[in-house]
């Protein structure tokens, strides 16, 4: 038996909804502190863009920093769905980008995520 595509989305939104309310923003922000802030922090650019904000921005929109053109002209806006895509492999989500650095499980994901979504004020 095969769902309707509307119900298909409705449990693909669910799921995230409910990976993103399972998430642990503290062990995020351990493991952003530690994976990540050797080139990002979330108030300054660094070797990466300044994070304070992410969630829900348009990839290479922050301010003062030098995106690859790949990331500038790109359509990704931040979220649960494009965050974790971009965590996972960078260079299929924009082809082109600069990023080489990926997080391999996905419960470390969500808790990165988490942190972000949290900094951001969502």
């Amino acid at each position: 038996m095969r769902l309707p595509a509307s119900l298909m989305a409705v449990a693909l939104a669910l799921a995230v909804a409910a990976d993103a309310a399972a998430a642990d923003a503290a062990h995020g922000q351990e493991l952003y502190e530690s994976r990540c802030g050797g080139c990002h922090s979330l108030d300054a650019n660094r070797v990466g863009p300044a994070h304070r904000g992410v969630y829900g921005r348009k990839a290479g929109s922050a301010r003062n920093f030098n995106y690859s053109p790949a990331v500038k002209n790109s359509t990704v806006v931040w979220g649960e769905r494009t965050l974790d895509a971009w965590l996972t492999n960078p260079q299929a989500l924009i082809p082109g980008q600069r990023m080489n650095f990926r997080v391999a499980t996905g419960e470390d994901r969500a808790d990165i995520i988490a942190y972000l979504r949290q900094q951001s004020g969502k």
